[in-house]
This record gives C-alpha cells, structure tokens and sequence, in this order.
C-alpha cells in the first residue's frame, strides 16, 4: 500500500483501490472481497474503485447476463460499505440495465456502462454513463449504448466542498470531454479504467496531458490482472495540476492513497492563467461542421 501525505489544510484524503481478478472469481465473491478491503482501510475522504471491476472490463459475453439497474444488488452491497465506513464512495462502474423498456435509449439496447458516486449516507449522489465506448465497433460500441451527458458534481465534507468531474476509461483520450468537465467548474476528474497492459504508457502519457492542460487533478484508477485473456494494464496515477505524477502503483493489486491539496488547483491557474487564453468559439465552429 502506498501513501503519500501532502500536509496542507484544504486536504482531500482519497483512496484508489487498484482490484486484480481472473476469471475463476464470481462476481459475487469478487464484491464481498472489495466490501471486506474497503472497509479495512481506516478514515478516507474518498474511496474510488476501478471500470467494471465486478462486471468485468473486457467480459462483453457476459454482460448481458449480469447486468443490473442503478438500484440492484452491486451498488446496493457498495452503498452499505459507503454507510459503514462515512466516506464519498466511486464505486467504479457497473454495466447498467434499463429499468423500464421505454428508456433504452436511442439505440434500443438499454444497457450502459455507468460510474456510480454515493455519498457517505449511501445514496446515490452522481451518475455518468460513458459517452466514449471502446471497441472499434466491437463491444461496447456493440452491445452498449453512449452516454450523452457530461457529470459535474459537488463533493461536501467538513474542510468545505470541491467540485468533481466524472469520466471513464477511454474518455481520456478525448480533450475536449476534460474541457467540458472544466468549463463547468471541475477541480479533481476521477477517472476509472480497465485499461490493458499493452498501451499503459498511453494511459500515463494523457493522465498527465489532461492534467496538465485543464490544471485540474486527475484520480486515475486502473485494474490489475489478466481477465478474458486480457492482461490489465495496472499503474493507477494521481496527477496533480502541474502535470505532475503525486504517486503511482505498479502493476499488481495495491492501494493508493494520498492527501491531495485541492488548494493547487486554484494557485495555479492564478499562477499560469492559461484557461483565460483559449478562443473556444472559434474552434466549436469548425467542431460543429463535423
């Protein structure tokens, strides 16, 4: 377990649980023993799990089977462990189903792949279904339908409220997802991924680009392991406003936790004021024709 401790006032004091699991782990099995890990952790502000680490990253046969409502049991067993333990809770995401057939979406298939933050009390507090699906046509893009909403939210705790911005996965490599998320007020992006091993330097690489370019945070949570004979890509970061890498895991499964200085976010857009040159209109014509 690595722990980095920023000792500054305006802390927030998170939690990035990098699961590993094969395919010999029942899903069930699999959310007992995360239940079990999270609520051994001792005082966090924020707990944050990775992409579809109960459903399966790269387990597209089987999602269909296993997919549940907002309301059903995985996020049901993460809002008693949100109760339990008193901290903001990212449950990762979970492929969500439809609860009625009249809200399918545009493409009939009611199915999501939806990040879920519940509050302490255990409440559902924020959702995000993931705009950008992986698979070139296969998989997600496949079986799943596109979110179309961007998720900006306010965290509360006692040292005051920061604003939080959700995206998933493959999210990361679209810039203009992370502008949106800062043009309505994000100061940290948690970010969960099932992101393979072979492009691992990728997700390093633009953690730190989006980062860098939005002068926000960015939690970055990966999984570990090999599953659907996929080998996970591990090395979940927090990237501070600079660009700058706080901690890094390495490619097993660990837990990363750190107290990030959320006063950085506004020093440094006061200290390198780069946000106030961009010619956004512009560009959105051009964006716009597409």
């Amino acid at each position: 377990m690595t722990e980095v401790d920023a000792s500054r006032a305006d802390r927030l004091r998170v939690a990035l649980l990098q699961v590993s699991y094969g395919d010999d782990e029942t899903l069930d099995e699999r959310v007992e023993r995360v239940s079990r890990w999270i609520r051994g952790l001792g005082p966090t502000d924020l707990v944050m799990l990775p992409e579809l680490w109960a459903h399966g990253g790269f387990a597209s046969t089987t999602w269909e089977s296993t997919a549940e409502a907002i309301n059903g049991p995985t996020v049901a067993r993460m809002a008693s462990v949100a109760r339990d333990t008193g901290a903001w809770l990212h449950a990762g995401s979970i492929i969500e189903r439809a609860e009625e057939d009249s809200d399918r979406g545009v493409e009939g298939r009611g199915l999501w792949n939806t990040s879920v933050l519940l509050s302490p009390q255990g409440t559902v507090h924020k959702t995000y279904r993931k705009i950008h699906r992986f698979g070139f046509g296969d998989g997600e893009p496949r079986l799943l339908e596109a979110g179309t909403d961007l998720a900006v939210t306010s965290l509360v705790r006692d040292a005051g409220v920061c604003q939080i911005g959700l995206a998933t996965c493959y999210d990361l490599r679209f810039p203009e997802l992370f502008r949106g998320l800062g043009a309505l007020g994000a100061e940290v992006v948690l970010l969960p991924a099932a992101w393979p091993m072979p492009r691992v330097e990728h997700w390093r690489l633009l953690g730190r680009a989006r980062a860098l370019e939005n002068q926000a945070w960015v939690l970055q949570c990966n999984t570990a392991g090999t599953h659907s004979g996929v080998e996970m890509g591990g090395h979940s970061q927090i990237v501070a406003p600079t660009g700058d890498v706080v901690a890094e895991l390495g490619s097993g499964e660990d837990a990363l936790i750190a107290d990030i200085d959320l006063d950085l976010v506004a020093t440094v857009r006061v200290d390198f004021p780069v946000l106030a040159d961009r010619r956004i209109r512009i560009f959105s014509r051009h964006i716009g024709r597409q």
